[in-house]
């Protein structure tokens, strides 16, 4: 893994543990994006709408890769993506990297996390 994505992950997971509370691993972060996306706020979740927001959460976060277009919202205002092309076949320590690499993206480019004036 790369080692600058991960020091820089492991910043924004502090940041948001300050936020949210420990143990904000990468399945919590997933849900809080998702969650997010969502736009409706916390609430207790199904276990279906649990993986919807999972499901979310990571059409979200491989957008701006490409793989997926947003949709369009249903009439419970989920939101639905398309299929864009396929991720290629990655092995466990791959997808972790993209997908705190995708994470950092998402988080600052939304402007709930900033790496100015944080420390290693």
């Amino acid at each position: 893994m790369d080692y600058d994505i991960e020091m820089r992950y492991q910043r924004m997971k502090k940041s948001l543990e300050e936020k949210f509370g420990e143990g904000m691993d990468v399945q919590a972060i997933l849900f809080l994006i998702g969650v997010n996306e969502l736009g409706e706020g916390y609430k207790n979740f199904t276990k279906n709408e649990k993986t919807d927001l999972f499901h979310i959460a990571i059409c979200t976060l491989l957008e701006p890769y490409g793989y997926y277009t947003f949709e369009g919202r249903d009439k419970e205002n989920w939101p639905h993506f398309a299929v864009n092309k396929q991720l290629p076949p990655l092995d466990d320590r791959e997808q972790q990297h993209l997908l705190k690499e995708s994470m950092l993206d998402y988080f600052i480019q939304n402007g709930y996390y900033s790496e100015e004036n944080t420390t290693a």
